[in-house]
């Protein structure tokens, strides 16, 4: 286990092994962070974020088709209950004259 010093400015020599194993080059970017531990943590970022992240979401189902489906249900149990609400009131067919005074 390698042990490197810092310089006044903060600065650290990552040694030539590690940077190859973890593939940082010349010009890299290097997320730090801190752990629940206190131990520094560097991550290389990729060079185009955008194209890392790609198709990591493919795995697992659409939670856009999820939701159309759940969507589906409630329309049908809205279209049930329907019919309750839009009866039409209960009137004879017998007219009946109200008489005025």
């Amino acid at each position: 286990m390698p042990v490197v010093k810092t310089s006044a400015k903060g600065q650290v020599v990552i040694p030539a092994d590690l940077r190859e194993k973890a593939g940082i080059k010349p010009g890299d970017k290097v997320f730090v962070t801190l752990s629940v531990e206190g131990k520094v943590i560097l991550e290389p970022l990729p060079d185009d974020p955008v194209e890392a992240a790609h198709g990591v979401l493919r795995t697992g189902s659409s939670l856009t088709k999820a939701l159309l489906k759940e969507r589906r249900k409630d329309i049908a149990r809205e279209e049930a209950k329907a019919p309750r609400f839009l009866r039409s009131p209960r009137v004879s067919g017998k007219r009946t004259r109200v008489a005025t005074r």
